[in-house]
């Protein structure tokens, strides 16, 4: 057997304090998983606890991930991008219909992202009923900071989360904000899909979502674990 074309390089994030790095599989998201986030945008049900959150995708090859300054590249076809701080959860394994007691067993670690949204091509696509993927999952969509295994942080369920643009800070919230925990949000997921080692799941972010511009840098940050930083160019 051989490739009709080169295979595309496995995306990876490093593992912090090592020279280990994880392989990603498929990238998972909440949406509108904090309360106030939900009110800012306008889905009000979701912030009273009537509905709940909902989950899209990102492309595996739309990550940006690493160490140092990070430079995550303006995408085209917008004028409105958007930044969303958020704690990424890393699974070391899966399954389907995974008990919300044994979920916390699939995790390998965590780390800080940035769900990158095209805003103005998300709310044409939802002005027309259409799906919104354009306004998600472009190139380099998810930005990611190494991650932090569980036997060095544990289960982050209360903390600080945070973004500054420009020293500026955006987004200042908590982990326990969170209308879905991580073992609720694994276990609702796995209802949906089959989960499998590799993936990760971006779990929302706080309100405080704003556009970004060319050359502006960000500074992010989940409280134990590693900090992320990114520049957009």
């Amino acid at each position: 057997m051989h490739y009709i074309i080169p295979p595309q390089a496995q995306p990876v994030l490093p593992v912090s304090n090592t020279d280990a790095v994880f392989p990603v599989r498929r990238i998972f998201c909440v949406g509108r998983n904090y309360a106030d986030h939900a009110r800012e945008m306008g889905a009000t049900a979701q912030a009273d606890g009537l509905e709940p959150p909902f989950f899209f995708t990102k492309p595996g090859d739309a990550l940006v991930g690493g160490e140092g300054e990070l430079a995550v590249a303006y995408p085209p076809l917008t004028s409105n991008l958007h930044h969303e701080v958020e704690m990424v959860v890393a699974l070391a394994s899966g399954g389907a219909n995974v008990a919300v007691d044994d979920a916390l067993g699939l995790v390998f670690g965590y780390g800080v992202g940035l769900d990158l949204t095209r805003r103005d091509l998300q709310a044409k696509a939802k002005e027309k009923g259409h799906p919104w993927d354009m306004g998600k999952g472009f190139d380099q969509s998810a930005v990611c900071s190494p991650l932090a295994p569980v036997a060095q942080v544990g289960h982050p369920s209360t903390g600080r989360i945070w973004l500054q643009v420009n020293g500026t800070l955006r987004q200042d919230g908590n982990l326990e904000q969170m209308g879905w925990k991580v073992a609720d949000i694994i276990a609702n997921l796995s209802t949906m899909v089959r989960l499998a080692a590799g993936d990760l799941i971006y779990t929302g972010t706080p309100a405080g979502v704003g556009p970004l511009l060319r050359g502006e840098v960000l500074v992010a940050g989940v409280d134990g674990l590693p900090g992320l930083q990114a520049r957009i160019v």
